[in-house]
């Protein structure tokens, strides 16, 4: 098995189109696929903020539940914009009001279609991936290595939103802990959520959302070859999106 795992894309289609060609795989019937049958995976928030939410829905659903040659797990984003679509009383921020506005203006049949696209591929996914053929386990904000094989909720709200604390910053941002800095596993934590300029090892994990949709560039990190390869974001640049991490 070789894979690569997309960082977020938050509604970035061109980019991730670019990226795609980059990693060399060929665009054969609206589906991205790679000569030597790589197997791409998306690590969460699809949506939101960026340009185009509907076409990576799209795309990622034909990749991943329709045809099967692609694997999805979801992000905090992700989770929102399904409780959305259940109906629920979701408060239309943090980029959500772009996917809403972009799926409000579409005709009623094709909000039919992209609503029933979206829940299916939620609905299907698994919380995180485990991938001993590639030594790696693939979550949105990464794991624990104690949780992993648990499925509780604890463990939803880590992998989905990092290690909060519950506490927010100056700024009005969620204080969350360097998780990172602690684990000590023998697999690769592949992982997004939290915007950083560069993808950033710690140990054997690796964060690798570059803030495509915060002006930086789309990364996807390459398995076993353990390669990087970001193509430039399409984006304005917004520099305070970024964290920064002191040294260990």
């Amino acid at each position: 098995m070789k894979v690569d795992v997309f960082g977020d894309i938050h509604g970035c289609f061109k980019e991730l189109c670019t990226l795609f060609e980059e990693l060399g795989y060929e665009k054969i019937n609206d589906l991205y696929i790679h000569p030597q049958n790589r197997i791409p995976i998306f690590v969460g928030d699809l949506t939101d903020r960026g340009p185009e939410s509907i076409k990576v829905i799209q795309l990622v659903y034909k990749m991943v539940v329709k045809e099967k040659v692609a694997k999805y797990v979801p992000g905090n984003h992700c989770n929102k914009l399904y409780r959305f679509f259940l109906g629920n009383n979701v408060k239309q921020q943090h980029g959500l009001e772009t996917t809403v506005a972009e799926f409000e203006a579409l005709d009623n049949k094709m909000q039919g279609h992209v609503r029933n696209q979206f829940m299916r591929l939620y609905e299907e996914a698994p919380l995180y991936l485990q991938l001993p053929e590639v030594n790696a386990v693939i979550a949105h904000a990464g794991i624990k290595q104690s949780y992993i094989g648990r499925l509780d909720k604890k463990v939803k709200t880590f992998v989905l939103y990092g290690d909060i604390t519950g506490e927010i910053d100056e700024s009005g941002k969620p204080i969350r802990r360097d998780w990172a800095q602690h684990y000590r596993g023998n697999n690769w934590i592949v992982y997004g959520h939290t915007p950083v300029l560069n993808p950033r090892i710690v140990n054997k994990t690796i964060n690798i959302d570059t803030g495509c949709v915060f002006g930086n560039k789309l990364t996807a990190f390459r398995l076993p070859e353990e390669n990087i390869v970001s193509v430039p974001s399409l984006q304005p640049f917004n520099e305070e999106k970024f964290r920064s991490f002191p040294d260990a």
